[in-house]
C-alpha cells in the first residue's frame, strides 16, 4: 500500500483516490499501532501519523498538479 500508493502519487495517476486511501491507511495505522498514550514516544508517532493523514486529505481535496498524468489526460 505504501510503496504502490507513493509511486502513484509521484506519477499523479488517480491522485485524489490514492491520497484518500493512504489517509485512511495512515489513520488506521495510528489507531492500531500507536495507542499507548502513556508512552511519550508512542504519542509522538500517533501525532505524526495524524499529521500525515492531514497532508493526504489536503492532497485529496486539492488534487494533483499540472504535471501529473491526471492533468494530461484531461
Amino acid at each position: 500500500v505504501e510503496l504502490g500508493g507513493g509511486l502513484l502519487l509521484i506519477a499523479g495517476y488517480q491522485a485524489r483516490s490514492v491520497a484518500l486511501a493512504l489517509a485512511i491507511f495512515s489513520l488506521a495505522a495510528a489507531v492500531s499501532f500507536h495507542n499507548n498514550f502513556a508512552d511519550q514516544n508512542q504519542m509522538i508517532h500517533f501525532l505524526k501519523n495524524v499529521a500525515i493523514t492531514g497532508g493526504f486529505l489536503v492532497l485529496a481535496s486539492s488534487g494533483p498538479g499540472a504535471y501529473s498524468i491526471d492533468a494530461r489526460r484531461g
